[in-house]
This record gives C-alpha cells, sequence and structure tokens, in this order.
C-alpha cells in the first residue's frame, strides 16, 4: 500500500507563489509515476502535471505550462508542485497520486492512477 501526503496549501495573493509537497509512505515509490491534479468547486478533477520515476521527463497541463513545476526528491520519497504567478482561477483543492504501472507515456488522466493523497487547499484572491 502506498499513503500520499499533501502539505503546503494556503492562501496566497494574485501573481505570488506557493510550494506544495507530497510525502510517499508505504511501498517503493521511486519507480512510481508521480501526478498533480486540482478540482475547484463545482468542477472535474484536472490533470495538472505528472513526472516520471527519475525526474527525466514531465508533463503538464496547458494552464500549468510555464508557471508550475513539478519535481521530485526520491530519497525523501517526496514530490513538489512549485507555482509561480498565481492566478484566482488556480483556486483548487489539489491532490497527488501516484502510479506504478504506466508505459512510455505519463499518464494524465485521474482514472491513470491508483493511489491519491487527501488533498491540500490553495486559495488564490485577486
Amino acid at each position: 500500500q502506498v499513503r500520499l501526503v499533501e502539505s503546503g496549501g494556503g492562501l496566497v495573493q494574485a501573481g505570488g507563489s506557493l510550494r506544495l509537497s507530497c510525502a510517499a509512505s508505504g511501498r517503493t515509490f521511486s519507480t512510481y509515476a508521480m501526478g498533480w491534479f486540482r478540482q475547484a468547486p463545482g468542477k472535474e478533477r484536472k490533470f495538472v502535471a505528472a513526472i516520471n520515476w527519475s525526474g527525466g521527463s514531465t508533463t503538464y497541463a496547458d494552464s500549468a505550462k510555464g508557471r508550475f513545476t513539478i519535481s521530485r526528491d526520491n530519497a525523501k520519497n517526496t514530490v513538489y508542485l512549485h507555482m509561480n504567478s498565481l492566478k484566482p482561477e488556480d483556486t483548487a483543492v489539489y491532490y497527488c497520486a501516484a502510479e506504478e504501472s504506466y508505459g512510455t507515456l505519463l499518464p494524465i488522466t485521474v482514472v491513470g492512477y491508483d493511489y491519491w493523497g487527501q488533498g491540500t487547499q490553495v486559495t488564490v484572491s485577486s
């Protein structure tokens, strides 16, 4: 089993920055693809970013590209999401997810991940 715990959310002003962390425990972390998703009130959960086992390959949603950076520290069993130039539309609950069984392409859908954290709230004020 894998347990994921997000942290680092909070209230920030538009244009500000925030770093989210996701700490993993349980089974092996280093070989898992990791992803970040977000869900705003009344909306579906949407893909934000993903990273492969080594950190050498990343994928971003168009809304995140150029502003967000996903990274991982396998020695610490932790994945990060650095968010810059935040906008009010970034307001959502942010979830991290893990998937062991994937091919060449990083999963970018909710069903592509088997393990999920509880989420951390990010609120961007205007």
